[in-house]
């Protein structure tokens, strides 16, 4: 009997972990093939209970890449058993959540080419020794799966990469890095997800992310007939439901985030911003009627609204 066609190449949305040991390249021959061989002991063992079908390793030679195809969070996991065991080894991680394109290279092996792959190794570029930053597309995701992962990360900011493009990174708490708090998540959410369960019909989310609304459910008919009751309510639709892991997302505008104005004083100028110029124009104009004069008129930088005022001595 002949072997099956090998699977063909495709495109696949997944959360990619890029990890590598720093200053490696500056260290000599023996204390790279020292530390490479343990990088490699622990990484194995982060990786024991992703199946191999549902991931794709790249050694990079100072490291790694994994492509997790399977649920987004993996990623993550794998990183906090690397820093719960990597002891000496100076590793620096960095996970982002985007479009890969999964073909076999000239030997027939997997191989991962894409903007995933290449934002997670930028993502990992902005970590010191011992950090793990994630991206913005993985933040949102993830907080998705479970709210308390929101305790896991703090804001970093935006980061520019050497092409001048900007990430919006987020630092995972060093707090996180103790072992029994890595064995907790595990079992907890093994016990929520059996993996003997059959899978079932859940109902679909609709989760605030500030600017927007993230829908998300097991099946793109049940998220596509949620997000046309938001778009019929005047919701503009972002990004049409797609696969994201094991579930279906989309995203729409947040009628609501216009009430969302932010008021900053500055000695005695005020600085109003907001997502929409309506929501900016009735906060200045109650401040006007306090006795405040417009400095700078309304613009819009980067899809937000800002005005300064002077408050009046």
């Amino acid at each position: 009997m002949s072997e099956p066609p090998a699977q063909a190449s495709r495109t696949l949305v997944c959360s990619v972990l890029f990890l590598d040991i720093a200053g490696y390249s500056r260290l000599g021959v023996t204390e790279q093939i020292r530390l490479k061989q343990r990088f490699n002991e622990v990484l194995a063992a982060a990786l024991h209970d992703t199946p191999a079908a549902d991931r794709v390793v790249i050694d990079t030679g100072d490291g790694a890449a994994v492509t997790f195809l399977g649920d987004p969070e993996h990623g993550l996991f794998a990183a906090l058993s690397v820093f719960d065991n990597v002891r000496e080894v100076p590793v620096r991680m960095g996970i982002n959540l985007g479009p890969v394109y999964v073909t076999r290279d000239i030997n027939g092996r997997e191989n991962v080419i894409g903007d995933g792959i290449n934002v997670a190794q930028r993502i990992m570029s902005f970590a010191q020794a011992g950090q793990l930053l994630v991206s913005r597309s993985f933040y949102d995701v993830v907080l998705l799966i479970s709210a308390e992962y929101a305790t896991l990360f703090q804001a970093v900011g935006g980061r520019t990469d050497k092409h001048e493009r900007t990430h919006e990174v987020f630092a995972v708490n060093p707090a996180v890095r103790v072992g029994r708090r890595v064995a907790k998540v595990h079992a907890r959410l093994r016990a929520e997800r059996p993996q003997a369960s059959p899978p079932r019909e859940e109902p679909v989310r609709v989760s605030d992310a500030g600017s927007h609304f993230i829908v998300s459910g097991t099946t793109r008919e049940s998220v596509a007939a949620a997000l046309e009751r938001l778009a019929a309510e005047g919701a503009k639709v972002l990004a049409e439901p797609t696969m994201v892991g094991a579930r279906w997302m989309a995203t729409c505008e947040n009628r609501r985030a216009t009430a969302r104005v932010n008021v900053e004083k500055l000695g005695l100028k005020t600085i109003i911003s907001g997502p929409t110029r309506e929501a900016v124009e009735a906060k200045l104009r109650e401040l006007l009627q306090y006795g405040a004069r417009l400095d700078q008129e309304l613009e819009c930088v980067d899809g937000v609204w800002t005005a300064v005022c002077e408050s009046v001595a």
